[in-house]
């Protein structure tokens, strides 16, 4: 079992930038890849970015693509979502999932945290 922690959300400006932080326990953590998605309001949940267990290989989607940055500390069981050059269309509940398989569907994650809310203000 894996238990995952997402932390780091809030109200930023359009342009701003945070930085999403998911702790994990559980020692399987580093042998899953993981995962970023966002429910914005009123819509469905959505892929954002996923990464390899060893951290190697990201994947994201079109929309975040030179402005966020996934990356994970295996060490230290944590997942991070980088943020920047924010937009009023990125906000939403942002959750953090983990393994089975790598890939960008909700279906290969088995693991997901209680999420947590970004705004951006324009």
């Amino acid at each position: 079992q894996v238990q995952l922690a997402e932390s780091g959300g809030g109200l930023v400006q359009a342009g701003g930038s945070l930085r999403l932080s998911c702790a994990a326990s559980g020692r399987t953590f580093s042998s899953y890849p993981a995962g970023w998605f966002r429910q914005p309001p009123g819509k469905e949940r959505e892929f954002v970015a996923t990464i390899d267990s060893a951290g190697y290989i990201t994947k994201y989607t079109e929309s975040v693509k030179g402005r966020f940055t996934i990356s994970r500390d295996n060490a230290k069981n944590t997942v991070y979502l980088q943020m920047n050059s924010l937009k009023p269309e990125d906000t939403a509940v942002y959750y953090c999932a983990a393994g089975p398989n790598f890939g960008w569907v909700a279906r290969d994650f088995d693991f997901w945290g209680q999420g947590t809310q970004v705004t951006v203000s324009s």
